[in-house]
């Protein structure tokens, strides 16, 4: 069976772009080159932009350590930038025939292929999906691990401060238009480009210090000269003096308007509907969302992923009480600190609390950020609560450490989530959650008692009494609880989807 991965950034890509769906990427491609399950082969797009070809097309990348022995390549010049934002308003998300083209010249070149598998529609032309017109044995899959068909901003966050339900036939849509300069952001990716084909790679000194000359018209100056002499080869320096940041291919002129965003929506979801022999949901609440949109239930199917955490459930033991043996409780935060995640709504809801309450928790910040303002926010914690412990991030080696003693772990977010890491890797180590009712992660103690309506104070803090209270039992939590899936049966369940397996969730 030979399976095509497609996602926006490369899963090697060296500013570690792309988040948890890289990473999951990168551990299904392992898996299956490992158990000689598939062929596989990966494809990006949206990223890579030359200067010196006009036009869309594809290239090989050279094998690197971690690529798993698969043939990674990629679509230079896109017409549709990534991430999905980067093309707001611009109808090249729904059609651009030379990238279309040049992706089905790719198709045609290195296939055939049993399965495309994408695991993101950003950077490529929606009609990319008609692929089954032209090769109708081959079998199309669309997991959602974001809401990018419905949505232009891609996570239904609207206008970066709550969740997104008035869509409003594409009216509300306008005020989330970030209004970004797209031959702005295809300079950057350009020089990037040439900067790497040159052999200066992101993100050491002479990548910056190149770029940063470039950037401001070339080397024009001796003190330019003297920046890069000892950190580029001279016939780099011969290259870099030709290049400037003129020489970007042009964009497509935007559509910010209503009726694009109706259109937007409306051909996504019938391009899903005619072309996907199955759209996966990495979780039931995504289904549910997708479903809402208009895509048949007859394709959708509930696909949790596996973990390699999924080994410690069996491992961990499960407390007989959800509080410590002395009456307080251990919260912990991971991730980042943002205002989607619940970070500032979590902290407000905290300092909410009765002095008394306050007194008996221990709060534990795992999560990047270290602006002056997130930090104060723990530090005027510091002086309500019993303790407070933070880390600028983690590591995954770390977590069994950090981690050891956590009663609870806080999963507030203000959007539809669609199942979070973060969820997953305590809830592995038999951590209780305690999580708003939006997105995924509920779904893995499927426990009401620990779940708050999202943004809500009251509701947050009438948890947490009951809680400290004792009215919620360890044996009643862990009950319905979810078993984390392991990666083999992750693998095995696509396994049956590309076999022409049974749909529906």
């Amino acid at each position: 069976m030979r399976v095509l991965y497609v996602n926006w950034v490369d899963y090697l890509d060296a500013w570690k772009r792309g988040g948890g769906v890289s990473v999951y990427q990168s551990n299904l491609l392992s898996a299956f080159v490992r158990n000689h399950l598939a062929d596989a082969v990966f494809l990006s797009s949206g990223t890579a932009h030359s200067s010196r070809k006009t036009g869309p097309y594809w290239r090989k990348l050279p094998s690197e350590e971690g690529d798993h022995g698969v043939a990674r390549f990629e679509i230079v010049n896109s017409g549709v930038l990534a991430p999905g934002h980067s093309s707001f308003s611009n109808r090249s998300q729904i059609s651009d025939a030379p990238t279309t083209e040049a992706i089905f010249d790719f198709i045609e070149t290195n296939g055939p292929f049993d399965v495309v598998h994408f695991n993101n529609l950003e950077g490529v032309p929606a009609e990319t999906l008609k692929l089954k017109d032209r090769w109708p044995d081959t079998r199309v899959v669309m997991s959602l691990h974001n809401y990018y068909p419905f949505c232009a901003q891609v996570n239904l966050w609207a206008e970066e401060r709550e969740n997104c339900v008035h869509f409003d036939d594409g009216r509300g849509c306008i005020m989330c238009d970030p209004r970004l300069r797209e031959n702005s952001i295809r300079v950057d990716a350009t020089i990037d480009f040439e900067l790497a084909r040159l052999g200066i790679k992101p993100p050491g000194k002479a990548f910056i210090a190149a770029k940063s000359v470039i950037l401001k018209g070339g080397i024009q100056t001796k003190r330019q000269l003297r920046r890069l002499t000892g950190l580029v080869k001279p016939k780099q320096l011969s290259e870099l003096a030709k290049l400037t940041s003129a020489t970007a291919p042009q964009q497509l002129k935007p559509d910010a308007s209503s009726g694009y965003h109706k259109e937007r929506r409306e051909t996504f979801v019938r391009l899903l509907n005619e072309h996907c022999d199955a759209v996966l949901g990495v979780s039931r609440r995504v289904c549910e969302i997708a479903e809402h949109h208009g895509v048949n239930p007859a394709i959708l199917r509930t696909s949790y992923i596996g973990t390699a955490h999924s080994e410690l459930w069996d491992k961990s033991p499960v407390r007989d009480r959800i509080l410590a043996e002395d009456g307080t409780l251990t919260l912990a935060y991971l991730g980042y600190m943002r205002r989607d995640k619940g970070f500032f709504f979590l902290t407000h809801a905290l300092r909410a609390l009765p002095a008394d309450l306050a007194r008996r928790i221990h709060l534990r910040v795992f999560a990047r950020g270290k602006r002056e303002y997130d930090l104060r926010q723990l530090r005027l914690l510091g002086d309500h609560l019993s303790s407070v412990q933070y880390q600028n991030g983690y590591v995954h080696d770390q977590l069994d450490s950090l981690l050891d003693g956590v009663n609870v772990g806080l999963v507030p977010v203000l959007w539809e989530d669609n199942l979070p890491q973060v969820a997953i890797e305590m809830h592995a180590r038999r951590i209780p959650l305690l999580t708003s009712n939006l997105g995924g992660a509920q779904e893995l103690g499927n426990f009401p008692q620990m779940v708050f309506k999202a943004g809500s104070v009251e509701e947050f803090t009438d948890r947490l009494t009951a809680i400290l209270n004792e009215e919620v039992s360890a044996q009643d939590y862990w009950q319905n609880a979810m078993r984390p899936k392991t990666n083999a049966e992750h693998m095995q369940e696509l396994l049956e989807i590309y076999q022409d397996g049974p749909a529906g969730a």
